[in-house]
């Protein structure tokens, strides 16, 4: 087996631009293995996401219809969000973002795996979950930005938006491909 080549860049230093709840912009300057400095390497500090693909007890799935303002678009996405400092889990924050977005709580919530949103310039995961078994108990409880409709899709009808690109949102893409596989609903 190979050895493989360490590529790791040295953190010479940080300098915050811009902090907010949701975002944070920071700019590093980096040294390379061989001595290059790059500068300035801008780096977008994310919280951590949770991402749900979500059925109902009887096997529909559960969609998000919301606008989106950054492309100028209402989406069908995913039910999920950002992690709170007071979830004590990944799972506790996938469970409060599901009841709060669609008012459905559930059975069984199974992780899925993670992904990044781009790893040039984001520092955060996205972690997908399965859960299954889903029933409403409760009305929405929406942040002051946010109006969702929730929609319920049986499997032929995701898969007609998945080949039809109704579903825009990549990383929601990439948590139902991990869904659908552990389904046994897809097969590549």
């Amino acid at each position: 087996m190979v050895q493989e080549k360490d590529l790791s860049w040295k953190t010479l230093s940080s300098e915050y631009l811009f902090r907010d709840t949701w975002f944070t912009l920071r700019s590093d300057t980096c040294e390379t293995r061989d001595g290059r400095i790059i500068k300035p390497y801008y780096v977008y500090e994310f919280p951590t996401w949770v991402i749900a693909v979500a059925l109902t007890d009887d096997g529909k799935f559960i969609f998000e219809r919301q606008y989106r303002h950054a492309l100028g678009v209402t989406t069908l996405e995913l039910p999920g969000g950002c992690v709170d400092a007071t979830d004590a889990t990944l799972d506790a924050a996938v469970r409060r973002e599901l009841v709060e977005e669609t008012g459905y709580t559930f059975e069984k919530v199974e992780y899925l795996g993670k992904t990044s949103a781009n790893p040039s310039t984001n520092n955060n995961w996205a972690h997908f979950f399965l859960a299954t078994g889903g029933l409403k108990m409760q009305e929405q409880h929406l942040d002051f930005n946010e109006e969702i409709e929730v929609c319920l899709h049986s499997a032929d009808e995701l898969k007609q938006l998945l080949r039809s690109g109704g579903i825009v949102q990549s990383m929601h893409v990439t948590a139902l491909f991990y869904a659908l596989t552990r389904m046994g609903l897809l097969d590549w």
